[in-house]
C-alpha cells in the first residue's frame, strides 16, 4: 500500500471523528473497510481509481457472501471516503458517484414486553453499589429511549431532574431533550445522593463530571452495560438476544402502543427522518394481528 494512501486513510478517520462526530465503532468499521480496499488496489494510486475500478472491487467482495447490511456499510464507507477526497481536492472527480448499496429487507426490531422488562430489572443484583448503578442505567434506558452511547456520555450539566428532563447529544452531535419518568428520576436521584460516592470515593461532582462511573472514577463504558444486561437475561433464561438498543426499541414500541403521536416518538428518539420511526408502527401492527388471531373466534 502506498504511503500517501496511508496518510489519506488517517486523515479520513480524523475527519469522521472530528467533523462527522461518528461513533468509535463506525470509525473503526469504515477504517477497516477502506484499508481492505486500499490493499486490494495493490499499489494503484487513489487518484487513478475510476468508477470501473470500484465496480470491479464490489464484484470482488461479493464473492465473500457478506450480508446485505455489511455490504451496504462497505459501500457507504467507500462513498464517504471519496466524498472526503473530493472535498479536500485530492481528486478532481468522484469515482464513487452513482455507486448504490443493495436494498436491505426491513426486519422488525426486537423488543421486550412489560413482564420481560420487569424480570430483567428484578434480576439486576442491587446489593452492591455497582449493581444499583446498573439498575439505574437500565431504568433510564427504558424510560428515555436513549442510545447507550448517549447515556454513558451524560455529565451532571446535562441533568434537569426538577423538570424531568435530560439533554443528550445524539448522532452528529445533535442536541435533544429526553423526558424522564418519576420512577427513573427517583432511581437517578438516589444514585447521585448515596450510591455514586460508594463506587468511587474520590470522584468529583462537577458540571462536566460523568454521571455514571466505574470503580476507578472514570466514565463507565458501554461494554459494562452490555455485560450487566447479558447477566440479567441469562439469569431468567430469556430466549431473546437483548442489547441496550432493545431497550430503545421497547421504549418506542410501548409509546406507540399507548397512543403516542409518531412525530413525538421521532423527536424523543432523535431520528432525523420519520421513516426511521415508522418501523415501530409495523411492530405494533404485528402485535395487533397476533392479539386478533388469538382472541377473535373467526380469525382463522
Amino acid at each position: 500500500m502506498r504511503e500517501n494512501s496511508k496518510r489519506y486513510l488517517q486523515s479520513f478517520k480524523l475527519y469522521l471523528e472530528v467533523e462527522k462526530n461518528y461513533s468509535k465503532y463506525t470509525i473503526m468499521s469504515y477504517g477497516s473497510d477502506i484499508l481492505s480496499f486500499l490493499v486490494w488496489l495493490d499499489g494503484i494510486n487513489i487518484e487513478e481509481v475510476t468508477h470501473k475500478t470500484i465496480s470491479e472491487y464490489l464484484a470482488y467482495i461479493k464473492q465473500f457472501n457478506y450480508s446485505k447490511t455489511t455490504l451496504a456499510r462497505k459501500i457507504s464507507a467507500l462513498r464517504t471516503f471519496y466524498r472526503f477526497l473530493y472535498r479536500e481536492k485530492i481528486i478532481e472527480t468522484n469515482p464513487a458517484l452513482g455507486v448504490h448499496a443493495p436494498k436491505r429487507g426491513k426486519t422488525l426490531p426486537e423488543f421486550l414486553t412489560e413482564s420481560e422488562m420487569e424480570k430483567i430489572f428484578d434480576n439486576i443484583k442491587m446489593e452492591s453499589p455497582a449493581g444499583y448503578r446498573n439498575r439505574v442505567i437500565l431504568e433510564l434506558l427504558y424510560a428515555t429511549g436513549m442510545r447507550v452511547s448517549e447515556l454513558t456520555n451524560l455529565n451532571f450539566e446535562n441533568l434537569n431532574l426538577e423538570e424531568n428532563e435530560i439533554k443528550v447529544f445524539g448522532k452528529g452531535a445533535k442536541e435533544r431533550i429526553v423526558l424522564v419518568s418519576e420512577r427513573a428520576k427517583k432511581f437517578v436521584e438516589n444514585y447521585i445522593k448515596t450510591v455514586r460516592y460508594l463506587i468511587c470515593k474520590d470522584s468529583a461532582i462537577e458540571p462536566d463530571s460523568p454521571l455514571f462511573i466505574n470503580k476507578t472514577g472514570y466514565r463507565l463504558q458501554t461494554q459494562s452495560i452490555r455485560n450487566a444486561i447479558k447477566d440479567a437475561v441469562e439469569a431468567i433464561e430469556l430466549p431473546k438476544h437483548v442489547t441496550p438498543h432493545v431497550f430503545r426499541h421497547s421504549f418506542a414500541t410501548k409509546l406507540l402502543e399507548n397512543g403516542a403521536d409518531l412525530r413525538v416518538v421521532q423527536e424523543l428518539l432523535g431520528h432525523s427522518s420519520i421513516s426511521n420511526t415508522q418501523i415501530y408502527t409495523h411492530v405494533t401492527t404485528e402485535r395487533l394481528k397476533q392479539s386478533y388471531n388469538l382472541a377473535h373466534p373467526r380469525a382463522n
